[in-house]
């Protein structure tokens, strides 16, 4: 009985850790350095390219919209600048990535038993080009192949390139941006790692 005990709470404590990392996984990124290549970067990023003169990138996870990724990128952008000792930044150069990844799983259940318990409703069909296939309601869907699920993960990067400068932005200029104001305006509405 103590053996079934503490597999039971093992197995309890199992889907606890894994329910509580998949929700971590579940939120949109905060605006925090970048970690993780590739793909799974996350995060922003800098690199300068003249004294003045710097790329920004952020990049966001599945869960993060397009929208806050441009807005952490300016808000990146802005920070960097007054971090640097200027005033304001001109974005010479803005895009924004949609990156996209698809994965095949294996699925769950794919030629396990008849339903529940080893009982239920099946049924075979003949489809031309594959032969005969069977469904039951507890396994699958009766028009696509149940070995295989696949997934298409969306993601979304925005870099800029910004050149900054001393003293009152250049008026008349769209691209460009008072870094201070930006901060003010943009900051509270950037959620910090916790």
């Amino acid at each position: 009985m103590m053996a079934y005990s503490f597999r039971r709470a093992s197995a309890l404590g199992l889907i606890a850790a894994s329910t509580l990392a998949l929700a971590g996984c579940m939120t949109e990124t905060t605006y925090r350095p970048a970690t993780g290549v590739g793909f799974s970067r996350e995060g922003y990023s800098e690199r300068q390219i003249e004294p003045n003169r710097f790329q920004v990138t952020f990049a966001g996870n599945t869960m993060t919209s397009r929208d806050t990724v441009e807005r952490y990128l300016l808000f990146r952008s802005a920070e960097l600048t007054v971090q640097q000792g200027y005033d304001y930044f001109v974005m010479a150069d803005r895009d924004t990535d949609k990156r996209q990844r698809t994965y095949a799983t294996p699925s769950f259940g794919g030629g396990f038993g008849y339903g529940y318990g080893g009982w239920g409703p099946r049924w075979r069909y003949y489809g031309r080009g594959f032969g005969w296939r069977s469904w039951d309601p507890f396994w699958g869907d009766p028009f696509f192949d149940r070995s295989v699920d696949i997934d298409t993960v969306e993601k979304y990067e925005a870099t800029a390139e910004i050149v900054m400068g001393k003293g009152p932005k250049p008026a008349g200029n769209v691209r460009a941006f008072d870094a201070r104001s930006v901060m003010a305006n943009i900051g509270p509405t950037v959620v910090l790692p916790k």
